[in-house]
């Protein structure tokens, strides 16, 4: 049998999210993230994987239901708990809302201790089985149509669950058209800008709160583990990764960011540390390093820890040595497109000298305010 290589790739021009109900369940046990009580779009993602995807029959209090695609019927403190609210009247006041917003329709019965509801359109987005048979509820998975998810977060302030939830349908992997998403998986707010960098100012108005509100949120979810903020200098924003994403929406393992790394694939400019008189030079290698100036061999070290975190062992083995060498002719740069360029190759050798692997890295020289001028590196 020949061998495959896989490659998982999300496009960001998909109209649907697929939510595990599992990680739905996961969510709805943790307390840590607070839910407001509004109808958002946590409330309507909890409804959903309730609802059939075929016909079955429930028997409540001696009756027996027949409930279609697309429906469910619970007891009224069953779905007043499981939306992590307190009275009948707030889980009255969430789906009256829902349904004026035209997303189900609900009913009573059994004398108001029962509710019926219906999600509207769930044919349009989820696959429906002909035949009649009990469906599961804690397995298997169900999609969320992501114009759904953006009206529900623009309709109320969100809670920190619609916040997390938001993020989480808008992550993007590995597709071409999003800057930083081959690092890992990244919100992108779908601007068409194909840049996943964000301010406190932009998500405070997509989501009603105010910057500082926005600010304290993303970091408890950081430091709950739900996500990882990288922020840069200057005006540039901050971007957003999901932690845990690709155990939970592949079944593979999740990958490290570095911030340094997603700096490179959002071509932003990194600051060369400045290094005093009479310093000692730091190194990654016990072995003779050939370079010429400081900012050289930082760069070269950067370019290795960049290796360790993808998973190339040779990056960490204290047995390796590296060389830079200038690839400009009169060794200060080659002028492209009006701006001076410095190309390097790196080789990284093994104990036998022979080189394990070869780069080529490219600098360019940036204006920035107060004196200083910041390095820009590509590999």
């Amino acid at each position: 049998m020949p061998d495959y290589q896989l490659q998982i790739r999300q496009l960001v021009s998909y109209p649907r999210c697929r939510i595990y109900r599992e990680f739905l369940q996961t969510l709805i046990a943790d307390r840590g993230v607070r839910t407001s009580g509004c109808p958002g779009l946590f409330c309507f993602s909890v409804l959903c994987p309730y609802a059939n995807f075929r016909t079955s029959y429930l028997r409540l209090d001696g009756l027996t239901y027949t409930i279609y695609p697309g429906e469910w019927i619970c007891r009224v403190g069953e779905l007043t708990a499981t939306l992590r609210l307190r009275t009948k009247r707030q889980m009255l006041e969430v789906l009256a809302a829902m349904q004026n917003r035209h997303l189900i329709q609900y009913s009573l019965l059994g004398r108001g201790n029962l509710v019926k509801y219906k999600i509207v359109n769930w044919h349009r987005h989820n696959t429906v089985l002909d035949y009649n048979c009990p469906c599961q509820k804690e397995t298997g998975f169900f999609f969320l149509p992501v114009s759904t998810a953006v009206e529900l977060v623009g309709a109320e302030k969100c809670s920190e669950m619609d916040i997390l939830l938001d993020l989480w349908i808008s992550a993007v992997y590995r597709d071409e058209q999003v800057q930083g998403s081959f690092d890992g998986p990244v919100a992108y707010l779908r601007n068409g800008t194909g840049c996943p960098l964000v301010s406190y100012a932009e998500l405070a108005q997509r989501w009603g709160l105010s910057k500082a509100t926005v600010g304290r949120v993303l970091r408890k979810l950081e430091r709950a583990g739900h996500i990882a903020l990288l922020t840069f200098p200057d005006r540039h924003g901050t971007a957003i990764y999901l932690q845990n994403y690709l155990s939970t929406m592949f079944q593979i393992s999740d990958v490290m960011v570095d911030k340094d790394e997603v700096a490179m694939s959002l071509n932003i400019q990194l600051q060369a540390p400045d290094i005093e008189p009479g310093e000692p030079m730091p190194s990654v290698s016990s072995g003779p390093v050939i370079v010429s100036k400081p900012h050289e061999e930082l760069m070269a070290e950067k370019v290795l820890q960049i290796l360790a975190l993808q998973g190339v062992g040779c990056a960490k083995c204290p047995r390796i040595t590296y060389k830079l060498y200038t690839l400009s002719r009169d060794s200060q740069g080659i002028v492209e497109k009006d701006t001076l360029v410095r190309l390097f190759r790196m080789d990284v050798l093994c104990p036998s000298g022979v080189p394990a692997y070869t780069f080529e890295i490219s600098t360019r020289p940036v204006e920035c305010e107060g004196g200083f001028c910041h390095g820009e590196e590509e590999g």
